[in-house]
């Protein structure tokens, strides 16, 4: 009842999220601006950031595979790398509270979008959507991201339907320069009629939704 319609393809995204120690969370930043050159070696990362606003001490990372069998040649190969294991993972294991991944695939209508210049934030935004996948509440949901595109104040990144993990989970990443004009947008989008209309059809499938604001490292190809 959870998976959905996708990209016509293999293609998956594994969203990696971390909660870091309070205390170590300066250290953890620096090692992974030092050293994550070892873990790129091996696959594509889309994106690397840390919360700012909306949750605390955590890090999000999203990797892209060809397939299962891709990913599971990357781990294998990152298993027996002596650089990312000593030089890396043996160090940031400490500093890691808790880690959490979701498999998921672009919805069939977003391909994945870059910001317009670097130098904004990030919002993630998480729908926990009712029980029936996007034949059940698909059309209304892309109705509502497309009327806040449409008031041209955000750009859209990418839209991920979970596949493993938490099911019925819509994750959306949006780009804005800065949280001022974020905020400044969200005001005049809740005065949009067509906006208001298009999330007010939207929710009557949606069960919660979470935001965090984004800051990408120096790593992060997304910035």
């Amino acid at each position: 009842l959870a998976t959905g319609p996708r990209q016509n393809n293999g293609i998956f995204y594994e969203i990696r999220t971390y909660d870091i120690k309070p205390a170590k969370m300066k250290e953890f930043l620096e090692m992974v601006n030092k050293y994550f050159h070892f873990r790129t070696a091996h696959s594509e990362l889309v994106g690397f950031w840390y919360s700012e606003l909306g949750a605390m001490n955590k890090v999000l990372h999203i990797w892209k595979y060809d397939n299962f069998a891709h990913r599971t040649a990357v781990r294998h190969a990152l298993a027996n790398d002596k650089d990312w294991q000593g030089k890396f993972i043996s160090a940031a294991l400490p500093l890691i509270e808790k880690q959490h991944n979701e498999v998921a695939y672009l919805v069939p209508w977003c391909q994945l979008g870059k910001p317009s210049k670097e130098g904004g934030v990030y919002e993630w935004v998480t729908f926990q959507m009712k029980p029936g996948g996007p034949a059940l509440w698909g059309e209304a949901f892309r109705a509502a991201i497309n009327a806040h595109i449409n008031t041209g104040y955000t750009k859209l990144i990418g839209v991920f339907h979970t596949e493993y993990g938490l099911l019925n989970t819509v994750h959306v990443l949006w780009w804005n320069e800065s949280p001022d004009q974020r905020a400044a947008g969200r005001h005049s989008a809740h005065e949009d009629a067509r906006v208001v209309a298009a999330v007010r059809d939207s929710v009557r499938f949606l069960e919660s939704q979470q935001n965090v604001l984004l800051i990408p490292l120096q790593c992060s190809p997304l910035k």
